[in-house]
């Protein structure tokens, strides 16, 4: 009998690779006899959910898709002229198509491993050295997440680098600086003690008590200002000074190297990437060759391959939060790779010329309307600019504009009802020019004449002389040779084609979760009613994101037992972040600022304790046991010795050893008892959804990494996004914003630059969980359960499995110790990743937590036929290692010594 209207589009099944057959046949592999007895067998009764999670009935892709339409339709686009960082651009067709919309490119991971990910650091390459041109400094990261966050960066890095008995601990910051600029900057700042002074700049007086200095240029209103005198007197008080700035600007205006700044550093956004309602956007954070050891997030190198040949690596690793953890540069993990990819080949299609044509057509429109509203009567502030006006109004003609503007659809930026401010960008045309000369007649009620372009040909930069530009810029090949269309589609493919993506393979890495990111979930994201709102536009002009958030807070909240959501962290380690100040904010609130002691285990992820240091806590950690547990009589010990200030335990969960401990809700209550609270990272929350949740287990915060567990894809290194969710006794706590609502009645101030951080790509999460409904998320965890046990299984004869659970199973990962074989053929963790190349895998996580072995991770999404692929690679491998010890192969020249081929 068939269901009537039985659908054949049921997106879990499209989602979940295995199907009933092969359901069957792992089941027997694993040796239970059914799926629900496997998950009996590895999730601890204690911790098990008692009812079903309160998301809604599963819709098709055909049905979701029609229903988003709808709610997109609420979404308000109109001409935009806000700016604050914030610009509308035009993606050419050749990017939007061949990287954004591209899994080639988004579905990759971090290029870790670097022989297959030479297409992906190549364009890196090119961001970096477009940065580098553009700001004229010696050395640029590749990427950071936001303008604000790379600020913060600057402040903590200039703190760092002051001299050894040094006790200047204030920092300056313009007042000319980007208003959600100084929010996140006074959120990094409170923790490290370093004091804010926010100040006219013209009216300082410098001294030893300074260590750095924060200049926005062009300024916040769009004045354009020489800074080099004030930044020669910061140095000679031992004061280093970071400039925010704006990358097509610099087209045009002297780099902030050659005003003597330190530091620069802002968002890559104008450069061809949707606003997308404030993200993902790439920053850049560029500095003096001198400080390289001392910059945050990656940084991408040029090498040689053993033939000689030119290769590129991730270099400077040592800095990071991966090696360094409690002492690192940053806890930055996620960066944001996929745009600044496509930042890069922005420049690289349009090239010096292109570039400097657009930059130019945008400040001759701004100049033209500067010169048709002096025309109507109306002052103009700014002296020198270059993209943006700031206009002065009286209040009844600011009310009158408000309303005349927005039957318009149009949006200015209103200062302190005094001023508006008026940003225009590349999309910006004759008849936009019209329509916004059009608006300010009506408000004086005079007619308006169609603007004459005729006698606006010739014109000079309205740049002060100093400041305009010498010399060309990106004179770099790369940057002078793909601006047809035929040769920049071929030039992505290259790149594209030197990668391994999921387009290629499953991608086994542990704790990173590289699941399918569906057509489905991403394609919305390219939709204008979604890609085209600006981040500070009237919120009833945003009621279809609002809408969405609603819904998925209400989701993640269900999921994770937690009565509040913070969908504002754009990565998981932001996430972590916003989740211990949030904590601490707790405790300074109840009059309790000493409990500033994190426990953490030893076998956490790096971000973790570089997270609590840059939370202000002290890091102490604590030991696990010989099954990857984490040891109790230790944690006892140190709770004991530090309990009258114990702030919190981190803990992830299952653990990072791929086990569910046992002893999770002992774990939490022991914390509890001695008042502190319970930070669970959520990277491994794939085996928890459905099952259990972060409440049940006793925790009071976690942060969830959208771009693992709920399908935003990694993007070959970033966007992610990582949402916290909250007790309700620390709802009140959770992120503001300095300009749009956000977060609880005694919130921490702003941890992104965004409101909802990155909210074009929380539609991917929302689409995942409407799609599944409430038994597809669960199926989705249980079969990443299944999918697991069965390579463990068909692995463990020829690979010994580190830790397992009191029933002999694993949760969504597992480890395998390779550290056997470098006793016995010299063939270490290493060699075993290269060799898996050229089977067409990409390598498990190495040596994490444990140096010598891998962890493995193949999701829910990976079907038996790929996961019996990479067994049986596994197991050749394991053949071929024989080889060596039997002394068939040498020792040192043998295939997996020579690998990859």
């Amino acid at each position: 009998m068939y269901s009537l209207f039985e659908s054949v589009n049921n997106f879990s099944s499209r989602h979940i690779g295995p199907n009933k057959k092969e359901l069957k046949e792992m089941l027997a592999t694993i040796g239970v006899e059914s799926l629900q007895s496997l998950i009996g067998e590895t999730v601890p009764d204690s911790i098990r959910l008692k009812n079903e999670l309160d998301i809604p009935d599963a819709v098709t892709e055909y049905e979701f898709l029609n229903e988003l339409k709808k709610i997109a339709s609420k979404n308000k686009i109109y001409k935009t002229y806000i700016g604050m960082g914030y610009y509308d651009t035009i993606t050419p067709s050749v990017i939007q198509r061949n990287i954004l919309e591209n899994p080639g490119w988004y579905t990759s991971y971090t290029p870790y491993q670097a022989e297959i990910a030479q297409g992906r650091l190549e364009s890196l390459l090119n961001f970096q050295t477009m940065i580098t041109d553009l700001t004229g400094m010696e050395f640029a990261n590749a990427s950071l997440l936001d303008e604000g966050t790379a600020a913060a960066e600057a402040m903590a890095m200039f703190h760092r680098l002051r001299d050894r008995n040094s006790t200047a601990n204030k920092l300056i910051i313009s007042d000319q600086c980007f208003p959600q600029t100084i929010d996140v900057l006074k959120t990094r700042a409170n923790p490290l003690g370093i004091e804010i002074e926010v100040v006219n700049i013209d009216k300082i007086n410098l001294d030893d008590t300074y260590f750095g200095a924060i200049l926005q240029y062009p300024c916040e209103d769009g004045q354009i200002k020489d800074y080099s005198k004030f930044i020669e007197e910061a140095h000679k008080n031992k004061i280093l000074v970071a400039v925010a700035t704006d990358l097509l600007s610099l087209v045009l205006l002297t780099p902030p190297k050659e005003l003597g700044a330190d530091v620069a550093f802002g968002s890559a956004q104008r450069f061809g990437v949707p606003l997308g309602y404030g993200g993902p956007h790439a920053a850049f954070f560029a500095t003096r060759d001198e400080f390289k050891r001392q910059i945050s997030g990656r940084i991408i190198g040029v090498s040689v391959d053993v033939h000689g040949n030119k290769a590129y690596r991730m270099a400077l690793q040592t800095r990071e939060q991966h090696i360094k953890r409690d002492k690192a540069n940053s806890n930055i993990c996620t960066a944001q790779a996929l745009l600044a990819n496509m930042s890069a080949m922005y420049a690289v299609y349009h090239g010096s010329e292109g570039l400097k044509e657009i930059a130019l057509n945008v400040h001759l429109s701004t100049q033209i309307l500067d010169n048709e509203l002096t025309l109507l009567g109306y002052e103009q502030i700014n002296t020198y600019y270059f993209d943006t006006l700031k206009i002065c109004l009286n209040s009844t003609q600011i009310e009158k504009l408000k309303d005349i503007s927005l039957e318009n659809k149009i949006n200015f930026r209103y200062i302190d009802d005094k001023y508006v401010g008026i940003s225009l960008d590349e999309t910006t045309s004759v008849e936009d020019l019209n329509n916004i000369v059009s608006v300010f007649s009506q408000v004086k009620s005079l007619d308006s004449e169609k603007i004459n372009t005729k006698k606006y040909q010739k014109h000079d930069l309205k740049l002060p002389e100093k400041l305009k530009r010498k010399g060309d810029i990106l004179t770099h090949k790369v940057f002078n040779t793909y601006q047809s269309e035929t040769k920049m589609m071929r030039y992505i493919k290259s790149l594209e084609n030197k990668d391994i993506s999921l387009t290629n393979s499953m991608i086994p890495l542990g704790s990173c979760t590289m699941k399918l990111n569906a057509a489905s979930e991403m394609y919305p994201i390219s939709w204008a009613e979604f890609s085209k709102l600006h981040p500070f536009a009237p919120l009833d002009q945003a009621q279809g994101y609002l809408e969405i958030f609603s819904e998925l807070e209400k989701y993640l909240s269900s999921i994770t037992g937690f009565e509040g959501v913070s969908l504002q962290p754009n990565s998981g380690a932001q996430g972590e972040f916003a989740g211990l100040m949030v904590i601490r904010e707790y405790f300074l609130d109840k009059k309790q600022g000493h409990r500033n002691i994190a426990l953490i285990p030893s076998s956490a992820h790096g971000t973790n304790p570089a997270s609590a240091v840059m939370a202000g806590m002290e890091v102490v950690v604590t030991k696990c046991d010989d099954f990857g547990n984490i040891d109790m009589e230790d944690l006892k010990e140190k709770v004991n010795q530090y309990k009258d200030n114990l702030s919190c335990l981190m803990v992830t969960y299952p653990s990072t050893h791929g086990v569910f401990e046992e002893s999770i809700k002992e774990i939490c209550q022991l914390i509890h008892q001695n008042g502190g609270l319970v930070y669970m990272d959520g990277a491994n929350m794939n085996a928890q959804v459905g099952l259990t949740s972060p409440a049940e287990i006793g925790a009071d915060v976690c942060h969830l990494n959208l771009h693992k567990t709920f399908s935003i894809p990694h993007g070959g290194g970033g966007p992610g996004m990582g949402p916290i969710c909250v007790t309700k006794a620390l709802i009140d706590y959770l992120p503001g914003h300095a300009l749009i609502k956000t977060g609880g009645e005694k919130s921490i101030h702003a941890v992104s630059s965004a409101p909802w951080g990155s909210a074009s790509i929380l539609l991917i999460s929302y689409a995942y969980i409407k799609m599944l409904g409430r038994d597809g998320i669960k199926s989705a965890t249980e079969f990443a359960i299944l999918n697991a046990n069965y390579i463990k299984s068909r692995l463990e004869k020829y690979y010994q499995p580190l830790y397992t659970g009191k029933n002999n199973r694993v949760a969504h990962e597992l480890i395998i110790d390779t550290r056997v074989f470098k006793n016995t053929s010299k063939v270490e963790v290493e060699d075993i990743a290269k060799r898996l190349i050229d089977y067409g895998f990409h390598a498990p996580t190495m040596s994490w937590p444990v140096i010598g072995t891998m962890m493995i991770e193949p999701t829910e999404s990976e079907d038996k036929d790929e996961l019996d692929r990479f067994c049986d690679a596994m197991i050749s491998i394991y053949n071929e290692i024989k080889e060596i010890e039997s002394g068939v192969s040498d020792m040192n020249d043998n295939v997996l010594k020579n690998a990859p081929h």
